[in-house]
């Protein structure tokens, strides 16, 4: 048994080329082989969002606070609240993040293949992203 202490990993912020806005991510979990599990807790500011990318095993998301958006590909904008749980298969383009006015965090869960557990794409694009806001 491995027991990591709270506060024994830094946070991190979410890397430019990968997200848009203020974005803060805390490592939960780096399971070692041959356990393929990963998982973080990320905090979106509002407006904050990822750039669309794919997981080769698919992610799910539990939002633990505030509000958000994710969207598949040609789908609608889903807004998502504390409690929900996303799951987005693998290889589906999508992205999540915060409302325009609100924050949203949420843990996400991923399985790595071949040491891979997640596809960068393009940007959301302010257009793209607004095409759901009202006000």
């Amino acid at each position: 048994m491995e027991l990591t202490r709270n506060g024994s990993r830094p946070s991190q912020k979410g890397p430019e080329q990968f997200f848009t806005g203020t974005v803060r991510i805390d490592p939960i979990v780096q399971a070692p082989e041959p356990s393929r599990v990963t998982a973080g807790c990320v905090t979106f500011e509002p407006g904050a969002r990822s750039a669309w990318h794919t997981h080769p095993l698919g992610q799910t998301l539990i939002v633990t606070s505030g509000l958000g958006w994710t969207q598949c590909w040609g789908g609608p904008i889903e807004e998502i609240r504390p409690g929900d749980v996303v799951w987005c298969p693998p290889g589906i383009k999508h992205w999540h993040g915060a409302t325009p006015s609100t924050a949203m965090t949420h843990i996400a869960i991923t399985e790595q293949l071949n040491g891979k557990n997640v596809e960068w794409l393009e940007k959301v694009s302010d257009e793209q992203y607004r095409a759901n806001f009202i006000g």
